[in-house]
């Protein structure tokens, strides 16, 4: 999972929503430098949350693993 703990997806290409296969994770807006403050999302009971900086729509897809998301490539990469 990218080297953390909790699962962090980015969305560089501006989709406007993002399956997931966890309902616990950090939203990044974009990769650096044109990430916003990395917050942590948590869908509770529902199937899917709105991230309050950059408006994605993460939905929960429990076919997914926790390191992958439809649109493919918004696993946010591990820091060098």
């Amino acid at each position: 999972m990218a080297g953390h703990p909790i699962p962090h997806f980015s969305n560089d290409a501006g989709h406007a929503t993002i399956s997931v296969g966890v309902k616990e994770f950090m939203c990044c807006g974009a990769n650096p430098p044109h990430d916003h403050p990395h917050v942590f999302l948590d869908m509770g009971d529902e199937p899917e949350i709105v991230c309050s900086y950059c408006s994605t729509l993460y939905r929960y897809d429990p076919a997914l693993k926790a390191d992958e998301t439809r649109p493919e490539g918004c696993l946010f990469p591990e820091a060098a």
